[in-house]
């Protein structure tokens, strides 16, 4: 009888708390592993692009024509303003993405190149990015102030009398402008420079 109990098998004790600690590792290493890529690829570490259309931090983003302020019709007293994300008119054509416009508050006074002549001008700028574009305008308003005088300052007179020389100021204008941008921000975004006011002497 004493021989049959020394060739039973001992059973070894502990078995499932080594499983529960094996289960638990297991977890927490893929846990950690999701964790840490989920973390890594909205950092950008790796592959983790943003989505089309996300702005990067501090980059200007292109504005739907969904989400254009738009004026309202005046009402009574009191009444009218802007509103955004009213409906677009309805109809084919126009621009995919919503003009965000902003004036300059002064005018511009420049002499004419080889001429008696000078121009004054107010000058408006539009642009489909958001308001980071028309920030940076402001801050930088100075320099860019600076730039379009040195260009209207290039205008010759024929330019100024003709309407196919407007356009090209304007073109012009919008580039002084965007090249003044990109050297103080990093990125241009106007679209379009507009005269508000247009005098020659």
């Amino acid at each position: 009888m004493s021989d049959e109990k020394e060739a039973a098998p001992v059973k070894k004790k502990g078995g499932a708390k080594k499983w529960i600690l094996i289960g638990t590792g297991l977890i927490v290493l893929v846990g950690g592993g999701v964790g840490g890529g989920l973390y890594a690829s909205n950092a950008g570490l790796f592959g983790g692009a943003k989505a089309e259309g996300e702005a990067e931090s501090g980059k200007p983003r292109l504005v739907p024509k969904d989400e254009e302020v738009r004026a309202k019709a005046e009402g009574k007293e009191g009444e009218g303003g802007e509103s955004k994300g009213m409906k677009p008119p309805a109809g084919e054509g126009g621009d995919k993405y919503a003009s965000t416009y902003y004036q300059l508050e002064k005018e511009f006074t420049s002499n004419l190149r080889e001429s008696v002549h000078f121009v004054q001008v107010g000058i408006a700028i539009s642009t489909p990015y958001d308001n980071t574009v028309i920030e940076g305008l402001k801050t930088h308003e100075m320099a860019v102030r600076s730039a379009i005088l040195l260009a209207l300052g290039e205008t010759s007179e024929e330019e100024v009398f003709t309407a196919e020389g407007k356009k090209k100021l304007q073109k012009r204008l919008a580039d002084a402008i965007n090249a003044v941008l990109k050297e103080k921000e990093g990125f241009g975004g106007v679209g379009n420079v507009y005269f508000t006011n247009f005098i020659v002497q």
